[in-house]
């Protein structure tokens, strides 16, 4: 799978401390929505959905987490624990978050608002999404 994409966002290292910046250089979407995952219980996850036209781009501000990525397919897992990477998650990709450290903060950049219809929460009607 190779729809998903790592990409290095620019930091600026200074004896007083680092800085990252997120502009429409680093993903290729016009934010209109944002929104972090904070204090998830120890063996919660999270997502579980898919997307029909919303891409996202998370990063694990704080502490780290995996990404389960499916296309139908393939699996692949992404571990998130870097602030100065994030993880570009295009439309038709179903993901699920889990093993959060203690203490993890994930970022969400979406490219919509919410919208409960942009939504696949069964993992069977994407699979059966995905052959036709």
């Amino acid at each position: 799978m190779s729809n998903y994409k790592l990409i290095k966002i620019p930091k600026i290292e200074d004896r007083r401390g680092n800085l990252s910046v997120i502009e429409k250089d680093c993903v290729p979407f016009d934010i209109k929505r944002v929104y972090y995952l904070y204090d998830v219980p120890s063996g919660a996850y999270r997502g579980g959905h898919a997307h029909k036209a919303l891409q996202q781009f998370l990063v694990a501000l704080s502490g780290s987490f995996e990404v389960i990525l499916k296309d139908g397919k393939n699996t692949e897992r992404v571990m998130l624990n870097r602030p100065d990477q994030g993880l570009l998650i295009p439309t038709g990709i179903w993901r699920e978050l889990e093993n959060f450290s203690s203490g993890a903060v994930c970022l969400v950049l979406a490219s919509d608002v919410y919208d409960e219809n942009d939504y696949i929460r069964n993992f069977k009607t994407f699979k059966s999404s995905k052959r036709t």
